[in-house]
């Protein structure tokens, strides 16, 4: 038997080409090679034919790598042959370029004989503690703790990590990537353990790939949020650790699949009319809680999260000092500005703008800012917003009559607070656990606590999962 090592797609491409029933001429999924001979055959009845009239009983399906017996007329599986095939197809994957291929977790001899040891399963119970775990503070990190508690207790990511799913892109240097590390954390989490972690690993990957983060000073729970899916994401699908394509728009690794979602934004022009639309991909979406720059109105001021949302999607006039060359007018116009939500992210992280940063000064926003337990997107879509740009009640708008409704429904399960002063303040998060149990994190410290609690907290990063998910 040969095996052939692929070198190029080329190559590839050719022998795929070349591989034709030698009676027929027909290429198809059951074509068969003979193991005795050179001989091609289709299923339809010419590898049989062969096989009879010539007793040569073994040929080799080409498009799955199995082998037919027709002694037994029926395929045959050989555990070495099986395990030398996919060495061989992982040889040839990697030289096309291809992706790791996901392999299912096998026990090894010694893992085996702990099972055996241990029979008995750990059983979570609706009042049980796995999964929380306090973490140290290695020095200003409650922004990180704060963070890490949040990923780690998001339904989907904590399934796909425990689930085994990760296949390491950095296959010659695993200390190298940061996927491998939080799914190192995952299963620490979810250990059955209660002592609290060290987040010393975690930290200098990050600073690693997010140098403007090193240092020992306090950082921005926000910043570090979205620096930690970037590179995740760029570790998930093997781009550069210093750079790459951080927000492909077809990227399907597990981050994107999670927490990716799709802002429209639509130029309309004043004079004719014209729209201009251009679809962007978000992480999150960063509310403002001040007064409308160009007004300066406090009455205008949000009181909760349907307000922020409601102005985030409100048209926005961009006036004679930022006009746009409108391709229907051929000239620069002013315009209208609207975004909108085309595509929900399975988890929706919303970040309340609290720090505001000038040149005269820095403060923080105290205001507090009400958050429902249970969320509906649907007066925000594109196809919603753009039809009711005339109401001003579209947070309370009936929706009922829409069948898609329950798609975009979400849940709270983890908020972020941020107590004290803009120069020295700390962070504390909420989760939620088991569906309704609440929990406090500060820090090495975690105490129950109760929704009543996590709704009246001031808020600074809003985490909501998708109470109904789409099957593609």
């Amino acid at each position: 038997m040969y095996f052939i090592f692929v070198r190029c797609v080329i190559r590839i491409s050719f022998q795929a080409d070349s591989c034709i029933c030698s009676i027929c001429k027909k290429r198809g999924p059951r074509l068969h090679i003979c193991l005795h001979c050179i001989y091609f055959g289709c299923y339809s009845g010419h590898i049989q034919e062969h096989a009879h009239r010539k007793q040569h009983l073994l040929a080799l399906d080409i498009s799955h790598g199995r082998i037919l017996c027709f002694a037994c007329d029926d395929y045959v599986y050989d555990s070495d042959y099986e395990n030398q095939a996919c060495e061989i197809k992982e040889i040839s994957n990697r030289n096309l370029g291809l992706p790791h291929q996901y392999k299912s977790w096998e026990p090894s001899l010694i893992e085996q004989e702990l099972l055996l040891e241990h029979p008995r399963r750990k059983r979570i119970t609706h009042d049980s503690t796995i999964g929380l775990r306090g973490l140290i503070n290695l020095g200003n990190t409650c922004f990180m703790n704060c963070i890490v508690q949040a990923l780690t207790h998001t339904p989907l990511l904590r399934d796909y990590f425990l689930s085994d799913r990760h296949v390491c892109q950095f296959s010659d240097r695993p200390d190298h990537c940061l996927v491998c590390e939080v799914a190192r954390l995952f299963q620490e989490f979810y250990s059955g353990s209660q002592e609290a972690l060290t987040l010393n690993r975690l930290l200098h990957l990050i600073w690693t790939h997010a140098r403007h983060l090193a240092g020992y000073e306090q950082q921005d729970a926000h910043e570090f949020f979205i620096a930690t899916l970037d590179v995740l994401h760029r570790h998930c699908t093997g781009a550069n650790a210093n750079g790459g394509d951080s927000n492909s728009h077809q990227c399907n690794c597990i981050i994107d699949q999670i927490f990716t979602g799709g802002l429209q934004s639509d130029v309309v022009c004043t004079s004719c009319s014209g729209v201009s639309t251009t679809i962007d991909p978000f992480w999150d979406i960063s509310l403002d809680l001040g007064t409308t720059p160009a007004t300066g109105d406090t009455s205008k001021v949000p009181k909760s999260l349907l307000d922020c949302l409601e102005r985030f999607t409100r048209p926005e006039h961009l006036g004679s000092s930022a006009k746009i060359k409108c391709s229907s007018c051929q000239s620069y116009q002013e315009s209208t500005k609207q975004l909108t939500m085309k595509k929900l992210p399975v988890v929706a992280s919303f970040h309340l703008k609290r720090f505001e940063h000038s040149s005269r000064f820095h403060k923080k926003i105290s205001s507090f800012i009400s958050f429902p337990e249970h969320l509906d997107m649907t007066p925000f879509m594109s196809h919603r917003r753009n039809n009711n740009n005339n109401n001003s009640d579209l947070a309370a708008s009936s929706v009922a009559d829409e069948p898609y409704i329950n798609d975009n429904r979400y849940s709270l399960f983890a908020v972020i607070n941020h107590v004290g002063t803009l120069e020295a303040g700390h962070y504390t998060a909420y989760i939620r656990q088991h569906r309704d149990n609440w929990f406090k994190c500060d820090d090495h410290i975690i105490t129950k606590a109760n929704i009543k609690d996590v709704l009246n907290s001031e808020g600074y990063l809003l985490f909501y999962h998708k109470q109904f998910l789409e099957y593609e």
